[in-house]
């Protein structure tokens, strides 16, 4: 099943089902309102919203409309909670070098993870307004999952039985900035502008194989003013998405609603695949070649960010947008 949240003035917009060739949608408005209400009460209205789902795909569901994706919000325009981990080891390691950061301790074995902002969630073709293009401006593009409710201490292997729904992100961040947060011990905060999401989220049955151990076992294809700039393998993740859930509950219940993301998508090989983020290919230069000479975003740069199954097809259809100036004051 694939959803979606379509703008209509209200924080949370209108829940939508999409087709699975994402080009057209239903109002669920007689099931459910909206997506955070969806996940609320998962079991007692997922039946009803497959049943929409299959009508749409049959080509029968009444009221169906085109989809189109800049009428679309995030599809949970805020969040209970957006966290995000470090899931991919290879990412890590190269920005350590670029930071002269120390690893931290276990770093093999217990995940990185912080807590981001999720009061403004960004739509997938919507501008990112930032202040300044001296802060650095970076994207990284990422999975994420939407869970409903996790008991504090949930396990490694009950933890993707609480998974409903995926999809992408690309969560800006400010590199300037990042190095200062992080002194701080407090973690990020003002290198973190607002996560951008897939303008679709999907069911974990709709990526078949792909979706196994966990994790999402196709590549993410990135690209920076129309031209590749990367396409590293999901199936990479050091942590998979069970042990991620598993460690943001150890001490905590996670309201239904709460996003995890797996951080920049990274590859071993990424001298073969390419990148997820401007920071790791600077990493790369400067391991190679004694310095970084790959700049950071400018105003007017555009990125896309895209998953394909294995028959070509868009998963989650594509996050492309551009940067621009914020209207500050």
């Amino acid at each position: 099943m694939k959803l979606a949240t379509l703008k209509d003035g209200s924080p949370d917009g209108v829940l939508h089902v999409v087709s699975r060739d994402l080009t057209r949608s239903v109002a669920a408005t007689a099931i459910t309102p909206t997506l955070q209400t969806a996940i609320e009460k998962w079991d007692l209205v997922a039946d009803a919203l497959e049943q929409l789902y299959a009508a749409l795909n049959a080509g029968t569901a009444p009221g169906a409309i085109a989809l189109e994706p800049r009428r679309l919000a995030a599809p949970l325009p805020r969040a209970w909670q957006w966290l995000d981990a470090s899931a991919f080891h290879s990412h890590g390691d190269l920005l350590e070098k670029v930071f002269g950061l120390d690893p931290p301790p276990e770093k093999r074995s217990v995940p990185l993870m912080y807590q981001g902002a999720g009061d403004d969630l960004i739509g997938a073709c919507d501008d990112v307004p930032l202040p300044s293009e001296d802060d650095g401006m970076d994207f990284e593009a990422e999975l994420v999952v939407i869970l409903d409710r996790v008991p504090m201490g949930t396990t490694v292997a009950q933890a993707e039985s609480h998974i409903r729904l995926l999809t992408l992100a690309n969560d800006t961040s400010l590199r300037a900035l990042a190095a200062k947060d992080l002194k701080t011990g407090f973690g990020f905060l003002q290198s973190k502008g607002a996560t951008t999401f897939g303008p679709v989220a999907v069911t974990p049955d709709e990526l078949g194989d792909a979706w196994r151990d966990g994790r999402v076992h196709l590549p993410l294809h990135v690209h920076w003013n129309d031209q590749p700039f990367g396409h590293p393998h999901c199936g990479a993740m050091g942590f998979s998405f069970g042990e991620l859930i598993a460690h943001a509950a150890r001490t905590r219940n996670l309201a239904a609603g709460t996003l995890i993301g797996t951080g920049t998508i990274s590859n071993e090989n990424f001298r073969e695949v390419g990148s997820a983020c401007i920071a790791e290919r600077r990493a790369i230069e400067l391991v190679d070649e004694g310095a970084p000479r790959t700049p950071y975003l400018k105003f007017g740069d555009r990125v896309r960010i895209e998953m394909f199954d294995t028959a070509g097809r868009s998963i989650f259809g594509a996050i492309e947008q551009s940067y621009v100036r914020a209207d500050i004051g």
